[in-house]
């Protein structure tokens, strides 16, 4: 017995054993399961995620360039998830609308970098409307951007051109626009100007191109058209040319309507204890462009809140009106109530405009107190009218009866 008794733990143990080899083996086999599986993931897999993204809009700058030239799309989702999430691993991908496969697949002249997806160059086949995820460990977000691509030709001109405009007869200025993306670190760009596709010359005193800058001198309405703008740039050991095509347009200089101050009067009549109200009425021209004008009454050459602050003496709201075709701005200046003080100040309501300053001073005067007086003796010369007619009806009267006798 005491033999069986010592072989009994031997089977026990080797069971044990076994039993924990197999939970190892498992363990590891599943880890070796979720780390492939997580190395096989093809990124179009995991961009189905993207159904759970917040969906921005569209982006309200759509990118209009002509075919053969460079077009970064920048995502607009990037900036602000890099300072919100500085520290943070951030994923940017692009895809068609109405796609899941991401774009850059296997196209060459496609590549994503600084938050933004080049085309090196633009085709017009790769006309449409584009979206950008930006994802991290806690947030994912969408939004798209809409590429057109035209071709190099005229009439192409208007659809891709920006819009400028200078003054009739004064020296203006044409910025050759958006070429920060190919210029990153570099301010002394090489960038020729053409004029209705003609080179403009080094030493055309009219035309000066500064950089990025054409300076226009004494402006003409024969210098209306269309001038373009050409940066060329390096990039991956390959030279690209970048237009840019700006509308020029030169509008006259617009004759400003100076504003003129037609109310209060010099004086101003009022009684002590009473309510006053004393407008400022201002002229501003006709009513198709009125001209800028701000009013405001002084008191003594302070501001007047900041001497009443109590509000007995207060500049009423602004009230701008049209009479006759004609525009206006009043301000009133209210009192309530007048008091002596008031005998004794300055008060001016002051205009001013673009270009322009006007002022115009007023004085309260107290209202003469001979008015009453004749009001309070009005009764009594009524009273002696009456007893100076009735004395005379008597006196006739008498004299008719001794006339008689």
């Amino acid at each position: 017995m005491s033999g069986s008794q010592r072989q009994g733990p031997g089977p026990q143990i080797s069971t044990s054993s076994i039993f924990q080899k197999l939970l190892e083996t498992m363990f590891i086999l599943y880890i070796l399961i979720v780390c492939v599986s997580a190395l096989t993931t093809q990124p179009e897999e995991q961009a189905v995620a993207s159904t759970l993204c917040q969906f921005h809009g569209k982006h309200y700058k759509a990118e209009y360039r002509l075919e053969g030239e460079p077009v970064v799309l920048k995502c607009p989702l990037v900036q602000s998830q890099l300072e919100a999430n500085a520290s943070s691993h951030i994923l940017l991908t692009w895809r068609k609308n109405n796609s899941a496969q991401l774009v850059p697949r296997k196209e060459p002249r496609m590549w994503v970098g600084d938050g933004a997806l080049w085309l090196l160059p633009a085709l017009r086949e790769d006309s449409d409307t584009y979206i950008c995820t930006v994802r991290n460990a806690s947030h994912c977000g969408e939004m798209s951007t809409e590429l057109r691509v035209f071709m190099n030709i005229k009439a192409s001109l208007k659809l891709v051109s920006y819009v400028q405009v200078v003054t009739l007869s004064t020296s203006g200025m044409l910025v050759c626009p958006d070429l920060r993306d190919f210029l990153p670190h570099r301010t002394d760009a090489k960038v020729r100007w053409y004029k209705d596709s003609v080179l403009l010359d080094e030493n055309n005193s009219k035309f000066v191109g500064v950089g990025k800058r054409l300076v226009i001198s004494n402006a003409s309405m024969e210098d209306m058209g269309y001038f373009t703008c050409v940066l060329t740039f390096s990039l991956r050991g390959r030279e690209y040319n970048v237009s840019r095509n700006i509308e020029l347009l030169v509008k006259k200089r617009r004759e400003e309507t100076i504003p003129v101050i037609i109310s209060p009067l010099e004086t101003v009549t009022a009684s002590l204890g009473s309510k006053l109200t004393i407008p400022c009425k201002v002229f501003l021209g006709p009513d198709e462009d009125p001209p800028f004008a701000y009013v405001q009454w002084m008191a003594n050459n302070s501001e007047v809140p900041n001497i009443y602050p109590g509000g007995r003496l207060m500049q009423g709201d602004v009230r701008e009106y049209s009479e006759n075709n004609e525009s206006y701005i009043e301000v009133p200046l209210l009192f309530n109530p007048v008091t002596r003080e008031d005998l004794h100040t300055d008060f001016t309501c002051k205009v001013n405009g673009k270009q322009s300053h006007q002022v115009l001073r007023t004085t309260v005067k107290e209202a003469s107190p001979t008015f009453s007086w004749k009001i309070a003796l009005a009764p009594l010369s009524l009273v002696i009218l009456v007893l100076g007619g009735m004395w005379m009806h008597r006196w006739w009267k008498g004299r008719a009866e001794k006339h008689i006798l």
